[in-house]
């Protein structure tokens, strides 16, 4: 070693307490950059709770009914049909969705949400403006909250949603287009044209 190494070595001991080495042990794990050793149904749970301390949930439904209501949006299952499943209105499966921030790119395509959740007018008034029913406009500012919600809590309840059960059907589409994939280079080149 020369003089420099060995003046570096020197501060580098004394900085660590006469430790000759500086390591720490690592773990062999595998998979995901980021692991939950939770269950889907036991994160989802997390989040609907920690949704209804946060927010006031204008909802009846359970927890368990409320994560059905989850699953089927993601399923892309319409208000009307999962109402129809679970024997409530459809206006009440609506409400559920807002409170737990699924909010549908057709909820409100006519409007500018923005426009709306800044204006002070009644729902009469903005009703005969836009041309449509005073229902209809308490239904937009309804969703104009919901996003203004998700916004403000950085939209990490809709995150942590979509990291359940958008990546879950995306995984078992992946799965599956796999297994297809490996049949197909496994058969390539067979004869499938036999005659008996």
């Amino acid at each position: 070693m020369n003089d420099k190494t060995e003046e570096l070595r020197d501060i580098f001991t004394d900085v660590t307490d006469g430790e000759e080495t500086v390591t720490e042990s690592q773990e062999d794990t595998r998979g995901s950059l980021e692991r939950d050793e939770r269950s889907d149904e036991e994160r989802l749970e997390s989040v609907v709770q920690q949704m209804r301390e946060r927010y006031e949930f204008e909802t009846a439904l359970s927890d368990d009914e409320l994560i059905s209501v989850a699953r089927d949006f993601y399923d892309e299952r319409s208000d009307g049909e999962i109402a129809d499943e679970m024997g409530v209105d459809a206006d009440e499966i609506f409400e559920a969705r807002m409170s737990l921030h699924l909010v549908g790119e057709d909820d409100a395509d006519e409007v500018d949400l923005a426009a709306i959740r800044d204006r002070d007018e009644d729902d009469a008034t903005l009703a005969a403006e836009y041309d449509v029913s005073e229902d209809r406009i308490r239904r937009y500012r309804r969703v104009a909250e919901a996003e203004n919600q998700s916004r403000t809590a950085n939209d990490r309840y809709r995150d942590e949603f979509d990291s359940i059960l958008a990546d879950a059907e995306l995984s078992e589409r992946m799965t599956s287009d796999l297994r297809e994939d490996g049949l197909e280079d496994a058969t390539e080149g067979m004869e499938t044209d036999v005659d008996f």
